[in-house]
């Protein structure tokens, strides 16, 4: 499986910007999907989930209502619209999915087993 995460960038406080993450090697949608973060000195942490569907899906209460994962298992992509973006919301994004097919929204990387390369979002203040 092979995960190609893009849209990165710099981008001002309060301002927009949205994440993809091709996929590929396997039918993509019958899978969980995951976007985690990674800033400089911290830990790799949980953004949000989506089920396979996209009928279901699970926000960090940091980044809840104002970031929004969606798919379109048609293009095997999944997506992360990031609004009224703030400094610390500053890392490297990483697209992941887990080994199996799961009925839960898992949130901690221990469950992701592929991952991608990683983009970078700056926000300036």
């Amino acid at each position: 499986v092979q995960l190609q995460a893009s849209g990165g960038g710099l981008v001002q406080a309060g301002g927009p910007l949205r994440l993809s993450c091709a996929a590929s090697g396997r039918t993509f949608s019958y899978y969980v999907m995951g976007w985690f973060r990674q800033a400089p000195g911290k830990e790799r942490e949980f953004v949000a989930a989506i089920s396979w569907s996209g009928g279901a899906t699970i926000y960090a209460d940091s980044v809840k209502g104002r970031f929004t994962i969606s798919r379109d298992n048609a293009k095997n992509t999944v997506y992360l619209q990031m609004n009224s973006l703030k400094p610390e919301d500053t890392a490297v994004y990483y697209c992941a999915a887990p080994y199996s097919r799961t009925a839960d929204l898992p949130a901690t990387p221990a469950d992701y087993h592929y991952w991608g390369q990683g983009t970078q979002v700056t926000v300036s203040s």
